[in-house]
């Protein structure tokens, strides 16, 4: 009896990655064609390379205001095809004081 056992967390795992492909499967069908607005793509694509965050403060609040931008290619081989990875990010993060 002790190869149900033994088979027991390979069959969990199998069963989780499978519930995490269907469910990035769905996600994928379910999304809508609509086209990408070109004026957030071209503030994106203008934004500098590197992590650069900033704060202020104004009457009642604080505001720390951030940017990010990371562009990598990846080969496969040293001459060989690869992938390009851009991940840029927009963000804030604000505190109010609330009386």
């Amino acid at each position: 009896m002790p190869a149900p056992l033994a088979l027991s967390p390979l069959a969990w795992t199998a069963i989780r990655l499978g519930a995490v492909a269907a469910v990035g499967l769905y996600a994928s069908r379910k999304r809508g064609s609509e086209p990408k607005d070109a004026r957030n793509e071209a503030t994106l694509d203008e934004m500098p390379e590197g992590f650069h965050a900033h704060s202020h403060r104004a009457e009642a609040e604080s505001a720390v205001h951030g940017r990010g931008r990371l562009r990598r290619v990846f080969r496969f081989r040293a001459s060989g095809p690869g992938v390009e990875v851009d991940a840029a990010a927009l963000g804030r993060l604000r505190f109010r004081r609330v009386d």
